[in-house]
C-alpha cells in the first residue's frame, strides 16, 4: 500500500533491522544499556543540550517536560492548534495537574506578544504561569522563523518562564530554515523530537535539556511506567535515524513540493505550493458535494491510504522514505478521476 496518511507509517530500513538484531543491551533502568547510552549522548550532542532521555513516544516526551517544569495548579501557555493541546488526550491535566491558556491565531505560532499578554501577574485569584510551550515545525506544516523563536524565548525568560519545544519534526524545520537543529533548540530550555516521524525508527523520541532537568525527567519517566529494560534493540535504529535518515529529508520535501505544485494545477483543488515548507501538503476540494468517504474508499481500492478531510475541510498528505514520485502520480491520477466523477458508478 502507498501510505500517505503520515510520516509515522514508515518501515524500519534493512540497516535498522540488522542493527536491532545485533544491538548490545543491558538494563536501562540501571543505566546499563550501552546502546541507549550512546543514543542519548549522541542526541544531546546533535540537539545542543547537556543531556537527553530516550522515551517511547513524543507524547510522553512532551508530558514529561510539562511534569518536570511545572507544579500542580500551574497554567501553561500554548497555541490552541498545538499537538500538546489537541492531540495528547488532555494528559497535562491528568498527569501534571496543570491547565492551559491557549494562544489563538498567528497561524499556530506563539509570539513574544502572546507570552507577554498571557502571563499571569501575581494575584490570589490567578494560577501561576509555569511554562511556555512552542512548536517547530508546526502541525500545519509551517516552520517558525528563528527570529520569532528568539523573541519568544527572550520574553519568556524575562518573565522567569521556562520554554519547552515540541520539536517532533525539528529536523524538517531545520532543513527548511537552512540551519542545524541545535540552532532551533537554542531557543528553548527543553526539546522533544521524534525518531519515528520521517526518520524510519520503529518507535521512540528524545527529550533533551540540561543535566539537572533530565535527571528529574528520568525519575518522572519511571513514575509513568516508562522505565524500560533491554531497550537497546530500539535505540539502535534510533541512532541510525539520527545519523543517517536526517540526511535524506530533502527528498521528502522535494516530493511534497512536487505534489503541491501538481495539486495546484488540478481543477477543483485549492492548494498553495508556497505553504508547503516541510513534508506535509494541505489542500481543499472546492466542490461542496465532493464525497469524502468515497475518496478514502476508492483510494484504498487503488492501493493508496489517505486520511479523510478535517472538520475544516482540509486534506493532508505526508511524504516520507517509503513514498516515491510515481506513488504521488498515482494518487494524483486517482484524485483527478474522482473529481471528474469517473469512479462514481464503478
Amino acid at each position: 500500500m502507498i501510505d500517505l496518511r503520515s510520516d509515522t507509517v514508515t518501515h524500519p530500513t534493512d540497516e535498522m533491522r540488522k542493527a536491532m538484531a545485533e544491538a548490545l543491551v543491558g538494563d536501562d533502568v540501571y543505566g546499563d544499556d550501552p546502546t541507549v547510552n550512546r543514543l542519548e549522548d549522541r542526541a544531546a550532542q546533535i540537539i545542543g543540550k547537556e543531556a537527553a532521555l530516550f522515551v517511547p513516544s513524543g507524547t510522553m516526551g512532551n508530558q514529561l517536560a510539562i511534569m518536570t517544569h511545572t507544579k500542580r495548579g500551574d497554567e501553561i501557555l500554548a497555541a490552541a492548534e498545538s499537538h500538546i493541546v489537541i492531540n495528547e488526550v488532555g494528559a497535562m491535566a491528568v498527569l501534571s495537574g496543570v491547565s492551559v491558556r491557549q494562544v489563538v491565531g498567528n497561524d499556530g505560532m506563539v509570539l513574544a506578544s502572546d507570552i507577554k499578554e498571557g502571563f499571569r501577574p501575581d494575584n490570589i485569584h490567578y494560577p501561576d504561569t509555569g511554562l511556555v510551550c512552542l512548536e517547530n515545525a508546526l502541525g500545519n506544516g509551517r516552520v517558525v522563523p528563528l527570529d520569532t523563536m528568539k523573541a519568544s524565548y527572550g520574553i519568556a525568560h524575562e518573565l522567569g518562564l521556562p520554554v519547552h519545544l515540541d520539536g517532533a519534526r525539528v529536523f524538517n524545520a531545520a532543513l527548511s530554515l537552512g540551519v542545524e537543529a541545535k540552532e532551533i533548540a537554542a531557543y528553548c530550555d527543553s526539546v522533544m523530537f521524534c525518531l519515528s516521524k520521517g526518520l524510519c525508527a520503529p518507535i521512540g523520541s528524545i527529550l533533551a535539556g540540561d543535566a539537572e532537568f533530565i535527571a528529574r525527567a528520568r525519575r518522572n519517566r519511571k513514575a509513568l511506567g516508562g522505565g524500560m529494560r533491554q531497550v537497546g534493540v530500539l535505540a539502535a535504529p534510533g541512532l541510525i535515524a539520527l545519523e543517517k535518515m536526517t540526511g535524506r529529508l530533502q527528498e521528502d520535501h522535494d516530493n511534497a513540493r512536487y505534489l503541491a505544485e501538481k495539486l495546484s494545477q488540478l481543477e477543483g483543488v485549492a492548494c498553495d505550493p508556497n505553504t508547503t515548507q516541510i513534508n506535509m501538503v494541505f489542500f481543499r476540494i472546492e466542490n461542496p458535494n465532493f464525497n469524502d468517504e468515497l475518496m478514502v474508499e476508492t483510494m484504498c481500492e487503488k492501493g493508496i491510504l489517505v486520511s479523510g478531510g478535517s472538520t475544516s475541510g482540509s486534506y493532508r498528505v505526508v511524504t516520507h522514505n517509503d513514498i516515491s514520485k510515481p506513488d504521488l502520480d498515482l494518487f494524483l491520477s486517482v484524485l483527478s478521476n474522482l473529481l471528474s466523477g469517473e469512479y462514481l458508478n464503478d
